[in-house]
């Protein structure tokens, strides 16, 4: 079941990819559009009482989607590459550690919570990171979720 939810996903994410590359932007491009979304987003969620900051929400859904866009693109244009690939993850954390930050300083949360939240997240990349430097796969991929049953 997940494999087939997996294949579903590769396939839309390509078409996506495919059409947002006839846009011209580049992959790297992408991922500075999709920092900028989280960037907005944590300054939306900072501003207490600014009329962006219902929109702080929609913001990170905006990120996140253009996360997707650049990997797709990369994929579907044939131009992945581990720098790529590297700057995309470093600006996704640095995106996540501003839009916490945001929610604290717009007092959304306590920054107890605010700090245990980017430590897990953080966590989360090193770990995979690490283990995968040690030769262990841990990217969660479908065929890993499923052969665990």
């Amino acid at each position: 079941m997940l494999n087939k939810l997996r294949a579903t996903l590769d396939s839309a994410f390509l078409l996506t990819g495919r059409g947002f590359s006839k846009l011209g932007v580049t992959p790297t491009g992408w991922t500075f559009v999709g920092l900028s979304f989280a960037l907005l987003s944590a300054l939306a969620y900072g501003n207490r009482g600014s009329p962006w900051q219902p929109l702080a929400g929609l913001l990170v859904l905006a990120s996140g989607f253009f996360d997707i866009v650049d990997g797709a693109v990369a994929r579907a244009t044939g131009r992945m590459t581990k720098r790529g690939a590297f700057l995309d993850s470093t600006l996704d954390r640095l995106g996540e550690v501003a839009i916490y930050l945001g929610i604290m300083v717009g007092g959304h949360s306590s920054p107890e919570w605010v700090l245990l939240a980017i430590t897990f997240s953080l966590l989360v990349s090193y770990t995979r990171a690490r283990g995968e430097s040690l030769g262990i796969k841990l990217s969660g991929s479908s065929s890993s979720l499923s052969s665990r049953s």
